[in-house]
């Protein structure tokens, strides 16, 4: 157990300094000053554990009583608001950090709900809300339409398959085996740059539409030409 709760604070710590770095690219992207750097770290950083932890009934969560979180969240947007980098070498850093961050946060959070005891469906959920609650938080904030819900490279779909993958590793590794969970952020990791690369998207709703109903012409009753 102890070496379970290590393994997940380790990830977890990983994730928040990757979403603080997101959260502080975000900023410099908006030209915000260095309150908004900070801010914008600390939503994207803590923003997923948080609604995991209260979802999980933990009581205070992890991210306010850990006295490295918000640290390193903020070491994140600090990092990001010191560096000036060139526009395209930006975009590779960034495609980097955020498959990493989804990577990390899906296992850290699917590891966490297995501890306490739920089953391998709660488990995705959870560690998908962990990757991406943060970052859906942060869009909301900012007036904008989640990216996760927009026509775009796979990222929702990357965080729910390293969920899944942690679970089938945790039940037949084990939970505190770090191969199983190296598997998954590393599939995961893969997986986002290959989408991002190749353009994988979902499919979007069918272009379909229900018949209009019958419409009275000439004094008849009849269906649409």
């Amino acid at each position: 157990m102890v070496q379970s709760d290590l393994l997940t604070s380790v990830l977890d710590l990983l994730g928040v300094f990757a979403n603080g770095l997101l959260g502080g690219a975000v900023a410099r992207s908006q030209g915000m000053d260095l309150f908004g750097f900070g801010a914008m770290a600390l939503i994207s950083g803590l923003g997923g554990g948080i609604i995991r932890d209260v979802l999980l009934q933990h009581g205070t969560p992890a991210a306010l009583t850990h006295p490295a979180y918000i640290p390193t969240a903020l070491a994140g947007a600090g990092i990001a608001f010191l560096m000036r980098i060139e526009h395209r070498a930006w975009d590779r850093l960034f495609l980097l950090v955020d498959a990493a961050a989804i990577s990390l946060w899906a296992s850290a959070g699917a590891l966490k709900t297995l501890a306490d005891g739920l089953g391998w469906l709660p488990a995705v959920l959870l560690g998908t809300i962990t990757a991406i609650g943060g970052g859906v938080t942060r869009e909301v904030i900012l007036q904008r339409v989640p990216a996760v819900f927009t026509d775009g490279p796979l990222y929702a779909t990357v965080a729910i398959f390293v969920a899944a993958v942690t679970v089938v590793c945790a039940k037949t590794i084990g939970p505190n085996d770090t191969i199983g969970t190296a598997i998954a952020i590393v599939a995961g990791f893969t997986l986002r740059g290959v989408a991002y690369r190749r353009g994988w998207r979902l499919p979007q709703g069918l272009e379909w539409q229900p018949r209009r109903l019958a419409q009275r012409r000439g004094g008849q009753q009849g269906p649409d030409a």
